[in-house]
């Protein structure tokens, strides 16, 4: 398959130099540093599972550069999603399905404004992968799992011959016919997991641990399942229970993404995970005061750590 892979960090860099490997020819959007440091001497990928190895000629600055493809994996961070719709909305075929692997139940709804509604196909994916340093990604643990599938309808071809290549590749893919309750689902657990860890600055032993930070988790998600219930999506009503129960048996020093960037006083996908609960809340009456505090405490980091006044 020709697949374009736009963001070339820790979960494109992966997925797309598993991919590549088989014989699939894989471009990848990258910049700043990360895309002179592949452009000077490739993209490495280590992983518990191998070791791989991107040719620098596999890499463009632009999604102009990427010519026909049959498949997009979009795999940037949330803050930059219309800007890549309105990009691909000129450079995708007829043909060409977008699936966007990136955290949120907002994706695809803004990628659906830019491009025709058939060919974006619903995507969540289960990895722990970072860049390490510019032109090097580091898979953590074994586990590498995407499940894709089509909105209200049966696979098309490109999404069939997307999960064979995938198996070849040795990633562990499946498509799902109900897969908006799946992204729905993920979010459920990262809404929890990156406001309880973001506002305690502690990995989830030290959340689950204590009796008043382990009922901020179990709240935030429970927030998030009723207004994805309310939203139409098919979810029990206590799969917060659940992803509580989940949350144990993770290990203690786990944390999540959005932690880390607090940490590093990076930008945060705060608006769209506790934020994206209280906007949705809102737009469906649903009352979600635990979300909205979180988002409420964190954001003056949102755009990364503030200067300190005189």
């Amino acid at each position: 398959m020709r697949i374009a892979v736009v963001g070339a960090g820790g979960v494109g860099g992966y997925f797309g130099a598993r991919l590549a490997a088989v014989g699939n020819d894989v471009r990848f959007v990258a910049r700043g540093r990360h895309l002179a440091a592949i452009r000077e001497r490739g993209l490495l990928v280590r992983s518990p599972l191998g070791q791989w190895e991107v040719p620098s000629d596999q890499v463009v600055p632009a999604i102009a550069d990427l010519g026909p493809v049959d498949l997009v994996l979009v795999a940037v961070k949330l803050w930059d999603t219309e800007d890549v719709a309105a990009q691909l909305a000129d450079a995708i075929g007829p043909d060409t399905r977008v699936i966007s692997l990136q955290n949120g139940v907002h994706k695809d709804e803004v990628l659906r404004k830019a491009l025709p509604p058939e060919a974006v196909v619903g995507g969540a994916c289960y990895i722990s992968a970072a860049i390490q340093e510019p032109g090097v990604v580091v898979h953590k643990g074994t586990l590498q799992k995407v499940v894709f599938g089509e909105y209200g309808g049966e696979a098309s071809e490109p999404v069939r011959e997307f999960l064979r290549q995938c198996r070849q590749a040795g990633i562990e893919a499946e498509v799902s016919d109900d897969i908006e309750r799946l992204i729905w689902e993920k979010f459920v657990f990262l809404v929890g997991l990156s406001g309880a860890t973001s506002v305690v600055r502690r990995p989830i032993g030290v959340v689950r641990d204590n009796p008043g930070s382990r009922a901020l988790l179990h709240d935030l998600m429970a927030e998030a399942v009723a207004v994805g219930r309310a939203a139409g999506v098919h979810m029990d009503a206590g799969y917060a229970e659940d992803r509580l129960g989940f949350c144990d048996t993770l290990p203690a020093s786990m944390s999540s993404s959005m932690h880390h960037d607090l940490t590093q006083g990076h930008r945060l996908e705060l608006p769209w995970l506790s934020g994206g609960v209280v906007e949705l809340g809102e737009r469906f009456g649903i009352s979600t005061p635990r979300n909205r505090t979180v988002a409420d405490a964190l954001a003056p980091y949102v755009s990364g750590t503030p200067a300190v006044s005189a």
